[in-house]
């Protein structure tokens, strides 16, 4: 059962918008929308529908650190039901492509967050294995992850009293891309001791250890894979689950061989008939290649290009993502909703076409059979087929989904019921912010004055540029003058964005200067200004939609303000004002009529998405600034492979990010310590 924790309830109009939506759900209704400005507490109606429906749902964003505050304030509404977080689990994404102008391969190159791809693996496992499960996903979560059905048959079930077949379990370990590791155990691997074998599976915290005697499996034990003590018995056994998504079986790898070499030998023939003689050859030789590798270790760099042969697919269907899951295990009783819908519908929709491009050009040269076209996002009619019922959630909703909900057909039955519910009033209180508009001529000092304001009364600040350059320049400027600022962009990883949100709110600095990311959805009540720069710069980001979901950022304290630094007060401007006033005086009549004093709203700091100090090696645990005494101490030798392996990733990254400062000489002396690291690997 989903056993919402809070302690408070809904109040102000959330038990309306509650109650209209759970009426819309069980009436049938595919599309509604909640309109709710920035404080009214959209997440927590979002919970009490899952709460009181007792249905599992998929909750999608459109930025990575968005998705991982909604998991944060969910996994604490739900602090006993299963939870997880589903993002691209990439720190660094170079997709495979080719430029024809130049003749340039550019060969697919990725790091793998290990932790996010331990989540990821959770949340799947946790969609086939519980009813009470909610998934925070990014828009990733309609790419191509492999068939859920076969991800649910490749599974190994122990149980006591079982035959002890170590071997045999060994093998079948490795066919579900567990490594084999004696001396460092890690998730993804195994070890055999005798009598008994350990499993850390890669999506837990904690592995299992069997105990076998005379042939027979006599205890299984859950235990702390660092100190090894044993936590709790599982008289009913385990069941581990793969440690990738993409798998193949080797009983039906000789069928699909067939198919894939029958349409090679096809496609082949038909670049040659064009004339295409180098592009016929370095196909035949990469796909000969991918499938010598996929039969001898049962994996390949780029094995997902093949997957409409595993998945058995016909050309052109559309791919298994992770809304195929919740297909599978929940059937059509689940929930989705669309955090911040005005951002993440375009989002879902743009995917198709930019892969669909690249793709078309590494066929077109031979670098891939058709079947990578096949490899792909979800087409946004394909998504939307998918969930039975849908919830759009923003501030600022788009026409289209305000159209879907409207034309319902099943709203005929409901009264009163228009497919859009409003949430405008904030529990709190908190009034809309005041704004002041303000010239760019001197922008930077006025700002200053501002900041040194606001500092001195222990409030917050945040500010928006228009670039990446801008943000990290202003940053610098700020530290110079010993205010202590820091900035936020799409170039930070994953899950140390949320960690430097957190860290504003710790009081370990106090402006958070961004680009993009600093609108919908953040969560920070210690923020009393928000000041936008460039505000006449009309576009993308200095839209009537952008600038109301900025400002919105000023609204979870009663001292919130807004400056906005423009030569001209553009219609965006205008626009956005306007709309601010008019959700100004609807709070204003509100808390006159109920006698309701506003407060600041107060959270506490929330625990991070995941302890990465327990995570990683020595050398991440502490923040090292890398100099030659620091280089020349590391003993390659001394390090295990896995050490080793995570030190070359952090070299080099500290490697790129000093050329980028001109400190060439240092970057040549990591370059040469990561060359010596390499060697011993």
């Amino acid at each position: 059962m989903f056993d919402l924790t809070s302690s408070f309830s809904p109040t102000g109009d959330q038990p309306k918008a509650i109650e209209d939506l759970c009426l819309g759900i069980k009436a049938g209704l595919k599309n509604q929308v909640l309109v709710g400005v920035t404080g009214s507490g959209k997440t927590f109606t979002a919970a009490n529908i899952i709460k009181r429906l007792q249905l599992p749902a998929l909750v999608v964003s459109h930025n990575k650190t968005l998705a991982g505050q909604l998991y944060q304030e969910l996994r604490d509404f739900f602090p006993h039901n299963a939870v997880s977080y589903f993002v691209s689990y990439y720190d660094y994404y170079q997709p495979e492509a080719y430029i024809p102008q130049s003749d340039t391969y550019i060969e697919k190159e990725a790091e793998i967050n290990e932790l996010i791809d331990k989540l990821r693996l959770l949340a799947t496992t946790n969609i086939l294995t519980r009813p009470d499960t909610i998934v925070v996903a990014s828009v990733s979560c309609i790419y191509n992850i492999g068939s859920p059905t076969e991800y649910g048959n490749h599974i190994l079930k122990l149980k006591p009293a079982d035959p002890a077949d170590f071997a045999a379990t060994a093998r079948r370990l490795v066919e579900l891309q567990y490594q084999r590791s004696e001396f460092e155990f890690r998730r993804g691997t195994f070890r055999i001791r005798g009598e008994y074998f350990d499993i850390y599976p890669a999506y837990e915290d904690f592995g299992y250890r069997i105990y076998q005697q005379d042939g027979k499996i006599t205890k299984i034990v859950k235990f702390e894979s660092v100190s090894g003590k044993e936590v709790a018995e599982l008289k009913k056994g385990v069941v581990i689950y793969p440690a990738k998504h993409y798998l193949t079986e080797p009983s039906i790898f000789r069928s699909v061989e067939k198919q894939i070499r029958s349409d090679l030998a096809k496609e082949h023939a038909d670049l040659k008939s064009q004339g295409k003689i180098i592009e016929a050859e370095r196909l035949l030789r990469k796909v000969n290649y991918d499938l010598e590798m996929i039969k001898e270790v049962g994996y390949v760099n780029g094995i997902e290009n093949y997957s409409r042969y595993f998945d058995g697919r016909s050309p052109g269907d559309p791919p298994y993502s992770l809304l195929d899951y919740f297909k599978k295990a929940y059937g059509g009783n689940f929930l989705v909703f669309i955090d911040e819908s005005h951002m993440t519908v375009p989002q879902l929709r743009g995917m198709y076409n930019g892969d669909h491009a690249r793709k078309q050009t590494l066929i077109d040269f031979g670098f891939r059979l058709k079947a990578a076209f096949d490899n792909r996002p979800l087409k946004f009619a394909e998504f939307y087929q998918l969930p039975p019922h849908i919830v759009y959630i923003s501030a600022t909703p788009d026409e289209w989904e305000l159209e879907q909900s409207k034309n319902e057909v099943a709203l005929k039955r409901l009264k009163n019921h228009t497919g859009v519910v409003e949430q405008l009033i904030r529990p709190t209180g908190i009034i809309d912010p005041q704004i002041s508009v303000r010239p760019s001529t001197d922008e930077i000092a006025d700002l200053i004055e501002e900041i040194a304001a606001r500092v001195w009364r222990n409030q917050k600040i945040l500010v928006t540029t228009l670039t990446k350059k801008t943000a990290e320049d202003l940053t610098e400027y700020l530290k110079e003058r010993k205010i202590r600022a820091s900035y936020l962009h799409s170039d930070i990883e994953t899950l140390e964005r949320s960690n430097i949100l957190d860290n504003l709110r710790k009081n370990e600095f106090d402006v958070l200067i961004g680009v993009n990311l600093l609108r919908e959805g953040l969560d920070l009540p210690e923020v009393a200004l928000v000041a936008i720069l460039d505000a006449d710069k009309e576009g993308f980001l200095r839209s009537r939609t952008s600038l109301i979901q900025t400002m919105g950022r000023a609204a979870r304290n009663v001292a919130g303000e807004v400056i906005m630094y423009a030569d001209t007060r553009t219609r965006s401007i205008e626009a956005a004002i306007e709309e601010i006033n008019r959700r100004r005086d609807y709070q204003i009549k509100y808390n006159k009529k109920h006698r309701i004093s506003p407060k600041t709203i107060f959270k506490p700091v929330r625990e991070k998405i995941i302890n990465e100090e327990e995570e990683y090696l020595i050398y991440d645990k502490k923040k090292i600034e890398y100099n030659e005494s620091v280089l020349s101490a590391i003993n390659p030798q001394s390090l295990t492979p896995y050490d080793r392996k995570k030190l070359i990733k952090k070299l080099e990254r500290e490697m790129k990010a000093q050329a980028e400062s001109l400190n060439f000489e240092l970057a040549i002396k990591m370059r040469d310590k990561v060359r010596e690291l390499k060697e011993q690997t």
